[in-house]
């Protein structure tokens, strides 16, 4: 197993459910807020949700943030355009955009896994915030265990949908974050 080159340290990406809930997006930001200071460096999808949250938050924070989008980089096909702004002050502020698509590939159904291998594939280790039963956030965290990598969860109620994944993830063996 090769080491990444890691001048900031540890690369966590994180991910989770377009559909997040208030919790969801309180315990991204308050963790992310925890790792102010330290060597970090938030890897996510700049999708909908909580990887939106988990760029605004490492932002906010003052930690780098890298994101990679499920298309090419291109304005024209930067997805999801409502988040443009977002990539922009990513950039602005030293962060990084990375795809493997050609510039201006639009985004497609078969391109998010793709997208969430190479979150899983830089990142020494996944954490997922929230996640449904079936979720894009479960295919990184499989492409995380391909690649030997860690993998957190935040437990969430038995009674919330958004919570099904993340649950079976911990009972599976991942390391609950709290």
């Amino acid at each position: 197993q090769s080491e990444l080159p890691n001048p900031y340290g540890f690369y966590l990406g994180v991910v989770g459910t377009r559909k997040f809930s208030h919790y969801g997006k309180d315990a991204c930001e308050k963790i992310i807020s925890g790792l102010r200071g330290y060597n970090f460096v938030i890897v996510s999808g700049i999708a909908l949700g909580i990887d939106a949250i988990a760029h605004w938050s490492a932002l906010d924070n003052n930690i780098p943030t890298i994101a990679i989008p499920g298309s090419g980089l291109n304005r024209t096909v930067l997805h999801p355009r409502t988040n443009h702004r977002l990539a922009d002050e990513i950039l602005e502020h030293n962060g990084c955009l990375l795809s493997e698509f050609p510039s201006d590939m639009p985004a497609g159904l078969h391109t998010f896994p793709q997208r969430n291998r190479i979150i899983a594939g830089i990142s020494h280790g996944t954490l997922v915030i929230e996640a449904p039963q079936k979720s894009g956030a479960l295919i990184t965290t499989g492409f995380a265990l391909d690649f030997n990598r860690e993998v957190f969860a935040v437990p969430g109620s038995i009674f919330n949908d958004n919570s099904t994944g993340t649950n079976r993830l911990i009972k599976m063996g991942a390391t609950p974050v709290t």
